[in-house]
């Protein structure tokens, strides 16, 4: 059964049950790319409004492409005071969206408010719309509270002082961890060569605070890797929600194998040819 078959609840309940989902960030702004990587198997796909070039109309178009294909779909709006761009990629018939830079309780308070219908929360009502299309006003309003996908993102020093507040604040379903800002904002890029921030005994503290609250709370561990090379470690921690980079980095680095091949196989052939500068080396 395709992911999006799954209601929300179902979704969220295998991760919580343990089921990993493994995903995309998608920061190329083409929904060909969406629908295509929607068929290649992963069970989300999140188009990341917060570092990509995307526009109310072309994140639409995006995720009728991801509905197409089959997966779940998130998106990452600016952060938990962007009212409008929670609005709209809900109304557009994302199945959950991510918010960035989670300081305090009182931010994921917020956040959550503009996700929810009252008397919850805030978000504001109107039909007709994509997102109301299959179940209609009463069918999908009337169960959005529960059926979305709620994520936090846990990625700076504030958030994780602040964590056992924070993963206390209810309708919480993921704390996706960002290691990157996490390291740049406690300071780890400028105390160690890269990559040993990333095995850092702050980190590994940070991360293990992080574990510990959302256990406590039942909250879903999500997080965002480059490759599959640490997978296996997280899935042991408790992770289930997992991203493994984005369509962009997926292009450079399949680009990049082709490319050694033909290194090697013109070199075999006294043809030699070498690459150009690319932005992995």
């Amino acid at each position: 059964m395709a992911d999006a078959a799954l209601s929300g609840t179902e979704f969220k309940k295998q991760l919580r049950a343990g089921t990993p989902k493994m995903g995309l960030f998608l920061n190329a702004h083409s929904p060909t790319v969406a629908e295509q990587l929607a068929h290649s198997g992963y069970d989300w796909l999140l188009v990341d409004t917060q570092h990509g070039p995307m526009h109310y109309e072309k994140l639409s178009a995006m995720l009728s492409g991801i509905s197409n294909g089959g997966a779940k779909s998130l998106v990452r709006v600016g952060g938990y005071d962007d009212r409008p761009g929670i609005q709209q990629a809900l109304d557009l018939g994302a199945d959950g969206v991510l918010v960035p830079y989670i300081n305090t309780a009182e931010e994921a308070r917020q956040a959550i408010s503009c996700t929810k219908y009252p008397t919850v929360g805030t978000r504001s009502v109107y039909f007709p719309q994509r997102s109301m299309n299959k179940a209609g006003l009463l069918g999908y309003a009337g169960n959005w509270n529960n059926e979305g996908i709620i994520a936090l993102q846990v990625e700076t020093a504030s958030c994780i002082e602040n964590i056992a507040e924070i993963a206390a604040v209810p309708g919480i379903d993921i704390l996706f961890l960002g290691q990157n800002d996490l390291c740049m904002s406690m300071g780890l890029y400028n105390k160690y060569e890269f990559p040993h921030m990333y095995t850092s005994p702050e980190l590994n503290a940070a991360t293990q605070k992080l574990v510990e609250h959302a256990r406590k709370n039942n909250i879903i561990l999500g997080i965002f890797l480059f490759g599959t090379s640490r997978v296996g470690e997280f899935l042991e921690k408790g992770f289930t929600f997992i991203s493994v980079g984005n369509d962009l980095h997926h292009v450079l680095t399949q680009t990049g194998a082709y490319v050694n091949d033909m290194e090697n196989v013109s070199k075999e052939k006294g043809k030699a040819w070498k690459r150009r500068p690319t932005a992995l080396f």
